[in-house]
């Protein structure tokens, strides 16, 4: 196939989009960030540049720190926690571009912690701990020099070490904790709700001022329990949990009535639940169908 401008940009998007929506949180921002990209790649010619990826990566970097300035005042405004919008798909199934786009690290966990960084900062690190280019790469992509860009990544990573707490899971795993979890929400079952739940662990809601969540964090397994056994016995049988890879890893959808009402991603040690990052506000769920594994939802 001939490597037309298309098939160069179609080639190289999953990574594009990958950069746009780790440093934006938001699928629909990420998009508008490459169909501007697409339009000022579509009037270049690719046999004048050194490299097509090198000048579609800093295209879309500008584009997103640019939007992400003005994200980052809107979302001083924000009512309650921000969270990112979540990338959701059928737990046993990877699509070739998601697989691309999930390379590296892309977890709800992750992205929240880097809402703490600045623009420039965060992309300075994405380009370099997440998609690996080197410094004089990140220099030309950034317009800065590799020493300033060493700092910031310097910077960003102690701040992001320092914000987060990572443990390495096997994928199964944590797929078995969830299903051991899953199953005892949907039953009610308090008791067992909290013996999956670590001493210190906190639930995250991001209800955007749309519904209701908590101005902050609700700490401890026993408050976090009950606040699933409480919804079990107000609701019942109206409320249903289907698993679901969520910014590749394993997470719960809830449905209340039939509707989304919530996708919600999980940290865990390999032995208990540590950290629930809860996406409640409609706006971000409203890429997840209701009927998104078929018309009977598993529980």
């Amino acid at each position: 196939m001939t490597n037309t401008p298309t098939t160069i940009f179609i080639t190289l998007r999953p990574r594009l989009f990958g950069i746009a929506y780790r440093m934006l949180g938001v699928r629909a921002d990420a998009e508008d960030v490459l169909q501007d990209a697409w339009l000022r790649w579509s009037r270049q010619d690719p046999t004048a540049l050194q490299s097509a990826e090198a000048w579609l990566v800093t295209v879309v970097t500008r584009l997103s720190i640019d939007r992400l300035r003005t994200a980052k005042a809107e979302r001083e405004a924000y009512v309650g926690w921000w969270l990112p919008e979540p990338l959701v798909e059928p737990h046993d199934a990877h699509t070739p571009e998601s697989a691309a786009a999930l390379a590296g690290e892309l977890s709800v966990a992750f992205l929240y912690v880097l809402e703490r960084l600045g623009p420039e900062e965060r992309a300075a690190f994405l380009l370099r701990q997440v998609f690996d280019y080197d410094y004089p790469e990140i220099a030309a992509q950034l317009g800065k020099t590799e020493a300033a860009c060493r700092q910031m990544v310097h910077r960003a990573s102690e701040r992001v070490q320092q914000a987060r707490t990572r443990f390495e899971v096997p994928q199964a795993v944590h797929h078995q904790l969830l299903q051991r979890f899953m199953q005892a929400a949907h039953s009610g079952d308090r008791s067992a709700i909290e013996a999956l739940l670590g001493e210190d662990a906190q639930l995250i809601g991001d209800g955007g001022g749309k519904v209701p969540s908590f101005p902050k964090p609700l700490v401890g397994p026993f408050r976090i329990a009950n606040l699933y056994w409480a919804l079990f016995r107000r609701l019942g049988a109206q409320v249903v949990y289907r698993m679901a890879l969520i910014n590749g890893e394993p997470g719960l959808l809830r449905y209340v009535d039939g509707r989304i009402e919530s996708a919600q991603a999980f940290v865990t040690d390999g032995a208990r639940i540590v950290a629930i990052y809860a996406v409640r506000n409609p706006d971000k769920l409203a890429g997840i169908p209701t009927t998104l594994y078929g018309d009977t939802p598993s529980s």
